[in-house]
């Protein structure tokens, strides 16, 4: 409408003065509603295309969207394991700060899974004083052995000497008999050497393994009890906690309620602008806003990023081919809105709707010299008529509270 009243200013109007004071026409007498149309036939006609093409080149290089929104992320309040409710630390809507615990589960399997480790550590360092006394007895087993060894070799060796001197008073049986004791005492030394160092392998090395098995299962323990306390990864608030003493809670499907992060949602806004300004939105444009939880406020931004994907054309791989027709409505792209000055988007909650101008700019190009003649004219036709879009929005931002106080009821 402001389009049409503008156009009309130097089409229509200009042609109603030619009629009027050159050729004596006048409203309700020549002029009337059913000859307006003839009467005035080329400023309508000029002014309809004026406005037509007006519009198309504001909308087009000034682009404007209504999908303005302070987008923010909650984190679910889950447990890394599923447990019963068995305390909770802190009420609905409660400011926490980073590490705070929020509520408490269950944790009795987790201690007596700590039990059962302490005990498994102090099995293992009793059987630790346990291998040292076979150490020993082993030592004892090698002395004896050894012992009865030489014993059972002396003996052979003098049956051996008188066999040399009077073979008639040793019998070749009688010494086969004792180098027979003899290679048996020599394995039962081998053996008594073999229980040793099984022993001392059994010290060095099985049953310090089994500590550190049974240490590492404790630590475990320690860290599967320490999860049964949830905690706050970061400041923030606390919402939609309903949690009861007594309620079942998993990672998966029962969360407890969400964690906004302090700050979640300021700072910037994300905006959807049509497919038709992709090659007009850059970074670095100057922007405007205004927003329903902010009434009558213009907030001036600038464009500090533009999304390179569309995201109507994402899909995810399955069993089944992807069929274009699937996307109805085309997507917008994605465009970050951040407040030209510091703080102004203070008092604009996260999630507030809002409504954005985007003004492209030639004062670079024009200062360089690089544009012609004709070129600069239309250049400056561009940039000049970002004031006819600035004006639609300022006029938004007076109506709109209007719009939804009164007309809508909200």
């Amino acid at each position: 409408m402001l389009e049409l009243l503008l156009c009309s200013l130097v089409t229509v109007f200009p042609d109603y003065l030619y009629r009027r004071y050159v050729q004596g026409k006048r409203f309700g007498r020549e002029i009337t509603l059913y000859s307006v149309w003839f009467e005035l036939r080329w400023g309508i006609t000029a002014c309809l295309m004026l406005t037509i093409g007006l519009i198309t080149v504001i909308f087009y290089n000034h682009p404007s969207t209504s999908t303005v929104t302070a987008y923010f992320r909650t984190v679910p309040l889950v447990p890394e394991v599923g447990g019963r409710v068995v305390e909770i630390f802190v009420q609905p809507s409660d400011v926490v700060k980073e590490g705070q615990p929020i509520f408490r589960l269950d944790p009795s399997s987790e201690e007596t899974a700590i039990e059962t480790a302490r005990r498994r550590i102090t099995e293992v360092d009793a059987s630790m004083v346990v291998a040292q006394s076979d150490i020993a007895a082993a030592e004892g087993q090698i002395r004896q052995a050894n012992e009865s060894l030489e014993q059972a070799r002396d003996e052979l060796r003098v049956k051996q000497e008188l066999r040399t001197r009077n073979s008639d008073t040793v019998t070749i049986r009688e010494i086969e008999r004792l180098q027979r004791v003899v290679d048996g005492r020599e394995g039962a030394v081998a053996a008594a050497i073999a229980a040793r160092e099984g022993a001392q392998s059994r010290l060095s090395t099985l049953l310090p393994a089994q500590k550190a098995s049974a240490e590492a299962a404790l630590a475990q323990a320690e860290v599967d009890l320490r999860k049964t306390i949830i905690r706050a990864g970061t400041a923030g608030h606390i919402e939609q906690f309903a949690l009861k003493v007594g309620d079942f809670v998993t990672p998966l499907m029962r969360p407890a309620g969400v964690l906004i992060p302090e700050g979640a949602g300021r700072g910037r806004l994300i905006a959807g602008f049509g497919q038709i300004e992709a090659q007009v939105m850059k970074p670095g444009m100057v922007a405007e806003a205004t927003c329903i939880s902010k009434p009558f406020t213009v907030i001036p931004l600038v464009v500090t990023n533009v999304q390179d994907f569309i995201a109507a054309g994402q899909f995810r791989a399955g069993e089944q081919l992807l069929d274009a027709q699937q996307v109805q409505r085309p997507g917008t792209i994605t465009v970050v809105l951040e407040p030209l000055y510091k703080g102004g988007l203070d008092n604009v909650p996260p999630g507030s709707s809002c409504v954005a101008n985007a003004y492209s700019s030639n004062h670079d190009r024009l200062q360089s010299g690089e544009a012609g003649f004709f070129e600069g004219i239309w250049l400056h036709v561009v940039d000049t008529v970002a004031l006819v879009h600035a004006l639609l929005l300022r006029i938004q931002a007076l109506i709109l509270p209007i719009q939804t106080l009164v007309f809508t009821g909200h």
